[in-house]
């Protein structure tokens, strides 16, 4: 079993930047994939990025350029590093691992993220 906690939403300017963290628990963290998804009111919800057990790293057109996620496997640790934030990234954001790619068996409880115009 693997325990998922997010941290560091908020609400931020455009343009701005934040942080999310994403604790999981167990020793076995860096054999997973770690990834992230969002969900806006009323929208369906949505990829945001992925790092594979080797650091190899995929994010949706939408935030590419802007997203960057990188992991911390001595910390079973991943990051989600948004920069140049819009309007339309709010959303509540959730941490997900997975032993395959696109099969993600473990999901975070969320963490929201507000950005004002």
């Amino acid at each position: 079993q693997v325990q998922l906690t997010e941290s560091g939403g908020g609400l931020v300017q455009a343009g701005g930047s934040l942080r999310l963290s994403c604790a999981a628990s167990g020793r076995t963290f860096s054999n997973y994939h770690m990834g992230w998804f969002r969900q806006a009111p009323g929208k369906e919800r949505e990829f945001v990025g992925v790092i594979s057990q080797n650091g190899g790293t995929y994010c949706a057109d939408s935030v590419k350029g802007r997203f960057t996620i990188f992991r911390d496997n001595a910390k079973n640790t991943v990051f989600l590093q948004m920069n140049s934030l819009k309007p339309e990234d709010t959303a509540a954001y959730y941490c997900v691992a997975g032993r395959s790619t696109g099969q993600y068996n473990y999901w975070g409880q969320g963490t929201q993220v507000t950005v004002s115009s």
